[in-house]
């Protein structure tokens, strides 16, 4: 029973994996779109881009190794926040930018923390 319920959650984890790989690929194609009509290429377009190849990637490598690195997601949110602070333009508020910012660093030293822990670690997802 245990092990069919272990396998309902892999496949269940897998579809939705994938799923979320084409909705990604969509959106991308969404924004390829809207940049071709509006003839024009800004940082945000490009950093949502990246976003979008940074989720494929994620899912790609997972999909090849079944493990999903800790540092990608914390990628993806520090271009997120990036991209954030770029929309939101020169007139916002000051201690809003502070915030941001003081995030992006916070997410920085994450993943130096994790690139530089001990290698007699715990790992969360691993075939051994």
């Amino acid at each position: 029973m245990e092990v069919k319920i272990a396998e309902l959650i892999n496949f269940a984890e897998k579809l939705l994996l994938a799923s979320i790989a084409l909705l990604a690929i969509v959106a991308t194609g969404q924004e390829v779109i809207k940049i071709i009509e509006n003839q024009s290429v800004g940082l945000a377009d490009l950093l949502l881009l990246f976003i979008y190849t940074e989720v494929l990637g994620m899912i790609g490598i997972f999909f090849v190794s079944k493990r999903i690195p800790i540092t990608l997601p914390i990628f993806i949110a520090i271009t997120a926040i990036t991209r954030l602070i770029i929309l939101q333009g020169k007139d916002m508020d000051m201690i809003s930018l502070v915030y941001e910012a003081s995030a992006i660093l916070i997410l920085a030293l994450a993943v130096l923390a994790v690139r530089y822990r001990p290698k007699n670690h715990y790992s969360y997802q691993t075939d051994d």
